[in-house]
C-alpha cells in the first residue's frame, strides 16, 4: 500500500518569498487495488499530494511510503517510479516520440529492457488502452483523448503497481473524459492496477471505490461515494458541486422518505421511482 503519515508540505511563493502549507498534516492510506478519487477546489492541495505519491515533491514532515519505501531515500527513487506512474493534466507534456509505439516504448527503453520485451510490452499497453490501430500514427494528429490514452499506455507498459491522474481529463471534451475514464476503469477493475484519480469532475468520482475531499491543504471528508455524496449541504459549503442525480435524490428524500438518499447513477434513480 501507498503510507502517507502525517504529511505537511510548505512552499515559498517566488514573487513574495511568503511560505504557503500546502498540505497541512494530512494521513491517509492506499491499499492494492483500490480505485480513490480525491476531490477539492483549486488550490486545496490536491495536486500537490498527488505529487508525493512518487517524490516529485517531498514532505516538508511526515513520510510516504510505497510498499515500505520512504520516498525521502534518494536510493530509493528508481523503485519508487517504477512502482507509480504519473498521468498529467496536459498529454502533449508527456508525449515525445515522432510515432504513437516510439512513444510508448520510450519508458520501458530507459529501464534497460530487452528489444523483445519492449516490443511486447508496447503491444500490451496499446491494446489495453484501445490504441493498437493508431501505433504508426504521429501523436499530434490525435484527439485529446486519443492523446491521453497513449500518455497512459506509456505509463502502463513499464507496469507500476499504481497509477497517479493528476485531473487527466481536465482539458477533454466529454468523448474524450469518456475515453480516458472507461481506460481508467478497465486498468483497475481487469488488470488490478491501483488508480489514483485527482479530479474535480464529480461523475468521475461517483465511479472510484472511496472519495477523499480536501479543503485548505486537509482531508475533511472520506467514504465511499454514498457516503460523501449524501452530504449535499457539507460539500456546498466546501464550494464543490454534487452530482445531479445524487442531489436530485436528497431533495426528493426529503419530500418522501420511502425513496433513498443515496442514489448516484441515473440507473438506480430509475429503478427506485419504477420498481
Amino acid at each position: 500500500m501507498i503510507r502517507i503519515q502525517r504529511v505537511t508540505h510548505i512552499y515559498k511563493k517566488e514573487s513574495t518569498k511568503q511560505e504557503v502549507k500546502a498540505l497541512d498534516n494530512v494521513s491517509l492510506e492506499i491499499r492494492e487495488g483500490e480505485h480513490i478519487a480525491v476531490l477539492g477546489h483549486n488550490g486545496c492541495g490536491k495536486s500537490t499530494l498527488a505529487k508525493h505519491l512518487n517524490a516529485l515533491l517531498l514532505p516538508t514532515a511526515g513520510t510516504v511510503e510505497v510498499d515500505a519505501v520512504d520516498t525521502a531515500n534518494e536510493a530509493d527513487l528508481w523503485t519508487i517510479r517504477q512502482m507509480v506512474g504519473m498521468v498529467f493534466q496536459n498529454p502533449d507534456n508527456q508525449l515525445v516520440a515522432t510515432t504513437v509505439e516510439e512513444d510508448v516504448a520510450f519508458g520501458p527503453e530507459n529501464m534497460g529492457m530487452e528489444p523483445a520485451l519492449i516490443r511486447q510490452r508496447v503491444d500490451e499497453a496499446l491494446a489495453l488502452v484501445g490504441m493498437s490501430q493508431f501505433k504508426d500514427k504521429g501523436p499530434h494528429l490525435l484527439s485529446g483523448g486519443q492523446k491521453q490514452r497513449v500518455a497512459i499506455a506509456g505509463i502502463i507498459a513499464m507496469r507500476p503497481k499504481y497509477i497517479v491522474f493528476d485531473e487527466p481529463t481536465a482539458m477533454l471534451d466529454p468523448i474524450g473524459r469518456k475515453e480516458v475514464m472507461d481506460t481508467m476503469q478497465r486498468l483497475n477493475r481487469e488488470e488490478g492496477i491501483t488508480v489514483i484519480n485527482i479530479t474535480h469532475f464529480m461523475e468521475e468520482a461517483v465511479l472510484a471505490d472511496r472519495v477523499v475531499v480536501m479543503d485548505h491543504g486537509r482531508i475533511v471528508l472520506s467514504g465511499t461515494p454514498k457516503e460523501v455524496f449524501t452530504q449535499v449541504d457539507f460539500l456546498k459549503q466546501m464550494q464543490l458541486d454534487v452530482p445531479p442525480i445524487a442531489e436530485l435524490a436528497a431533495l426528493l428524500h426529503k419530500e418522501d422518505t420511502h425513496i433513498a438518499a443515496d442514489i448516484m447513477t441515473i440507473e438506480e434513480m430509475v429503478r427506485e421511482l419504477c420498481p
